[in-house]
């Protein structure tokens, strides 16, 4: 009797395709410094901005500007509307952690960022080991570290994703555990709670969060950037008295 392929494996196959398509104006990097503390987007297509260029990095950029910090976002790709002032960051479309780390010592030594935002192991999950992922994950950090000992580095759970809920969740599950042994080997490694912020009901399209989505990653990932003193540098003194809600000593202690 002939074998009838489950619908999960062809949905599968689909986001699996989709998450290596790259938007329209992606490209590499235009080096736009603003002279700021320098900030790494860096991941998969989640990061580039799939659905809505830039994602989260727009919503973020004008946190960013409207509380008066000076943050120039780096990397080796380029994407973004014109309401994003850097266009610059490390989000690879399709790729997993291992293919990040392959590649992340060279982008630390040439864009020598001072705060890293992490969010990886999507494509993992539908991968042929999402069992091996916290591994991968924690030897990624460990590259980091080792190449870039002073830099912040945010490591965010993962989005939801429509399906193998059960896969995020674990991978997830094991992700604090390894923020906090490398915190307590004194690595400046956090741990930033993203899949707890999105409800599939923020996805586009069972992979990647829709506009309002990005908008609650650009929260969290703001939050988690004042709860580390320097992590953005200071906000000058001009627009510092007109930080938006959320840029007080509530969220610096969240």
């Amino acid at each position: 009797m002939a074998r009838t392929r489950h619908p999960l494996a062809a949905l599968v196959a689909l986001f699996a395709f989709l998450a290596v398509l790259v938007p329209l104006g992606a490209g590499p990097a235009r080096a736009e410094s603003n002279g700021g503390v320098k900030v790494m987007p860096l991941g998969d297509s989640i990061t580039d901005g799939f659905n809505v260029p830039g994602g989260y990095r727009v919503g973020l950029w004008q946190k960013f500007t409207a509380a008066g910090y000076r943050v120039d976002l780096v990397g080796s790709l380029f994407n973004g509307p014109a309401g994003l002032g850097d266009h610059d960051h490390e989000g690879h479309s399709g790729w997993t952690i291992q293919q990040i780390d392959a590649n992340v010592g060279n982008w630390l030594r040439t864009q020598n960022p001072h705060t890293i935002l992490l969010h990886i192991g999507t494509n993992d999950i539908y991968g042929s080991d999402p069992a091996g992922a916290p591994a991968r994950l924690s030897s990624l950090i460990d590259h980091i570290t080792a190449q870039a000992p002073n830099a912040e580095l945010f490591v965010a759970t993962i989005t939801p994703l429509g399906f193998l809920d059960s896969t995020v969740r674990a991978y997830n599950a094991a992700i604090p555990g390894i923020v906090r042994s490398k915190a307590d080997a004194g690595k400046r490694v956090h741990l930033v709670d993203m899949y707890n912020a999105l409800t599939t009901a923020d996805l586009a399209d069972g992979v990647h969060p829709n506009a309002g989505g990005y908008d609650k990653m650009a929260n969290v990932w703001w939050r988690a950037l004042l709860s580390v003193p320097g992590s953005i540098g200071e906000p000058s003194s001009a627009t510092a008295g007109s930080a938006p809600h959320g840029a007080g000593p509530a969220a610096r202690a969240a």
